[in-house]
């Protein structure tokens, strides 16, 4: 009888550690999230200012779409009316031109769930001013 006890009580601390680590997964890892912002950056800036041919990134998650200072949004973008929060973000990095047709933004998205979730791990780490959280 302890035996079994044992075996099940090891089980379930087998499947917690794997179940955390899997939550932890599907949360986004900034880390593999800044390998993949790479792609971004021939267009986006992150953490510093300084324009290229897109607007920059910094504090996106909670600002309303299209309202960068300084970027001429394409009329699609500034009326799609979305707030870029974790979920919108993941939903545009999954195919651009599907949640806003007409955008200036020329990507052809990221097909897996998690590389848009450590994308978007990665931009929440930065505030407004291009700082860390």
């Amino acid at each position: 009888m302890n035996r079994i006890m044992l075996a099940a009580g090891l089980g379930a601390l087998s499947f917690s550690s794997l179940a955390a680590a899997t939550d932890a997964r599907s949360k986004g890892d900034a880390v593999h999230g800044q390998q993949l912002y790479a792609r971004c950056s021939a267009c986006h800036t992150i953490g510093q200012s300084g324009g290229k041919m897109g607007p920059a990134l910094n504090g996106i998650v909670g600002r309303k779409a299209g309202t960068v200072s300084g970027y001429a949004y394409s009329p699609a973008m500034t009326k799609s009316g979305l707030t870029w929060t974790t979920a919108t973000l993941a939903h545009f990095l999954e195919a651009p031109s599907k949640l806003v047709p007409g955008t200036k933004m020329f990507f052809p998205g990221l097909a897996s769930p998690q590389d848009r979730a450590d994308v978007v791990a990665y931009l929440t780490q930065y505030r407004a001013d291009g700082s860390k959280k």
